[in-house]
């Protein structure tokens, strides 16, 4: 991985990490297209630079952090499921799911699920005045939901938001509180993935991770507020369309 490529990687890490098309399918697509061989340095730095998309979350949400315990207590019962999973299935995960024909396939079946679920809640009102007031067995059913984005492609986003809207959200509740049970899941998986990969790194891989960082942060910023606003506006039906080209353009790349 040289240092333009490694910009290119953070910046589809943090526009793609809260949207419902999933960024690690993205990233791992683009590293295919790139020829970016997969070693170590590779593996910590996709891991690290999620760390700089969920940063401009906890700051984008501060202030919903700071209102109270209640929100803590909702997002730790939808990380249980997720956490358990993750610990049992992780090597599994790792060895034999992460391939760009597993992810295209993902892409395409949630793709269809978004676009399905879009029609179906079009126009519900949610039965939940605040995020942080679900019941605690609707976060437990949205937390098991969101197991299913261990499978690369299937997009942590669009599972914990198809678990929200069906958990009685609406539609932009279920996009904000995907948003903040990001931080917890993600600073689990990636600090779990960290002490599983041994670091000794050159001075130029250090500055691209820190580099990373900064356009992961930058990038997912502006992807939140824009996706908020088209989320309102159009639903999620244009991200099940999107999901489902890419994954048939990548089946035919990998095909030809």
């Amino acid at each position: 991985m040289n240092y333009i490529q490694s910009v290119i990687i953070a910046i589809i890490e943090g526009l793609t990490e809260f949207l419902p098309i999933s960024s690690t399918g993205h990233m791992i697509l683009a590293s295919a297209a790139m020829k970016i061989h997969e070693n170590e340095f590779a593996k910590t730095f996709e891991i690290v630079i999620q760390l700089g998309a969920i940063l401009a979350i906890a700051i984008m949400y501060l202030k919903r952090f700071l209102r109270g315990i209640n929100i803590y207590l909702k997002l730790i019962v939808a990380f249980i499921p997720t956490a358990i999973v993750g610990f049992l299935a992780y090597d599994f995960i790792k060895t034999y799911l992460f391939n760009p024909m597993v992810v295209s396939v993902s892409l395409i079946i949630g793709g269809i699920i978004l676009i399905i679920i879009d029609k179906k809640v079009e126009n519900r009102k949610s039965e939940i005045k605040e995020v942080e007031d679900i019941p605690y067995k609707n976060a437990f059913y949205i937390g098991l939901i969101q197991c299913l984005s261990m499978i690369p492609g299937t997009s942590r986003a669009a599972a914990t938001i198809i678990g929200g809207v069906f958990n009685r959200f609406d539609k932009k509740q279920a996009t904000e509180f995907s948003f903040l049970l990001a931080v917890p899941t993600m600073f689990a998986a990636g600090g779990y993935d960290l002490l599983k990969t041994p670091i000794d790194f050159t001075r130029g891989e250090i500055i691209m991770l820190i580099s990373g960082l900064f356009f992961a942060f930058v990038s997912a910023w502006v992807a939140v507020k824009i996706f908020l606003r088209i989320v309102e506006k159009y639903g999620f039906q244009y991200f099940g369309y999107y999901r489902i080209a890419l994954g048939i353009i990548f089946l035919i790349f990998l095909v030809w």
